[in-house]
């Protein structure tokens, strides 16, 4: 049972789907950070007819925590668990065999038929 549960954590589609998981949902805090920082702001601005420029600032400084906030969570969870998975799976498959030459085609196994014939003649 427990080599049934290594092979199915190992397959890598409980991997890709926990990464897409964490991924999706920092990627839902960037897209709120762009909605209520830098959206709503300009919406309300227009609505009143007033225009604050400390509110688009600070719209911008939340986008951009949004954003390192994002990429910082993608490259951790890239290093700490994608990379060593797609070791791990590199070291568990076995080397493909080296493929042996190519079957002849048929022109030249008659070119060889051939060859061999006018050997035995001369």
């Amino acid at each position: 049972m427990l080599q049934e549960f290594k092979n199915f954590i190992a397959r890598g589609n409980v991997i890709d789907l926990a990464v897409g998981v964490v991924i999706g949902g920092a990627f839902g805090k960037l897209v709120d950070g762009v909605v209520n920082g830098i959206i709503m702001p300009i919406v309300t601005m227009i609505k009143t007819a007033t225009f604050d420029k400390n509110a688009i600032w600070n719209g911008a400084a939340n986008l951009t925590d949004g954003v390192l906030n994002f990429l910082l969570l993608a490259a951790v969870v890239f290093f700490v668990f994608v990379k060593p998975m797609n070791r791990l799976k590199a070291m568990s498959e076995k080397p493909a065999a080296p493929a042996g030459p190519p079957e002849p085609t048929a022109e030249e196994k008659l070119l060889g038929e051939i060859r061999d014939l006018l050997k035995q003649k001369a």
